[in-house]
């Protein structure tokens, strides 16, 4: 779902990711957000992750929840960053063991959310990430009022082309 607020751009190394994840992180909503990662293994969905996560403040290791499901990380301020990768999860029921009705994440950033389809709180943000050449092109796409919001906020027009 968009509401027609896309950003498209192309990042060229590991360091335009971090960057990227920066001005994300920088400029998200204070009341919570929610971001679906998508793309296809090794498209840089963990790396954008991340560094989201190490720009707000996370220290220690940002491990990947290929296996876990879910990584919880404390944030400054006393509120929480939920990190989810469901590529291993067979149905959305599955979930439900995770303890994520309860959870009121500052940010959730989830990997692979078709699978976890109906089981997920709404995306304001849709990414979409791919290799091209030996950078990667991504699209984001705004889905709710508040992730438009979000993409007005990212305004720098030599990184980012509006549509």
């Amino acid at each position: 779902m968009s509401t027609g607020h896309t950003l498209e751009l192309q990042l060229d190394d590991p360091a335009a990711t971090a960057a990227l994840a920066a001005r994300l992180a920088e400029s998200q909503p204070h009341g919570g957000a929610v971001v679906h990662l998508h793309g296809d293994l090794g498209a840089g969905k963990s790396t954008l992750a991340r560094a989201w996560l190490r720009h707000l403040g996370v220290q220690g290791t940002v491990r990947s929840p290929t296996y876990t499901l879910v990584e919880r990380y404390p944030l400054p301020g006393g509120r929480e960053a939920l990190h989810l990768d469901l590529y291993r999860i067979g149905d959305p029921g599955e979930l439900e063991f995770l303890g994520l009705d309860e959870a009121a994440g500052a940010l959730w950033l989830v990997e692979w959310p078709q699978r976890g389809a109906g089981a997920l709180p709404a995306p304001d943000l849709a990414v979409h990430l791919a290799i091209a050449g030996a950078g990667r092109a991504i699209r984001i796409d705004a889905c709710s009022p508040t992730g438009r919001a979000w993409l007005d906020r990212l305004d720098d027009a030599a990184l980012v082309t509006v549509s």
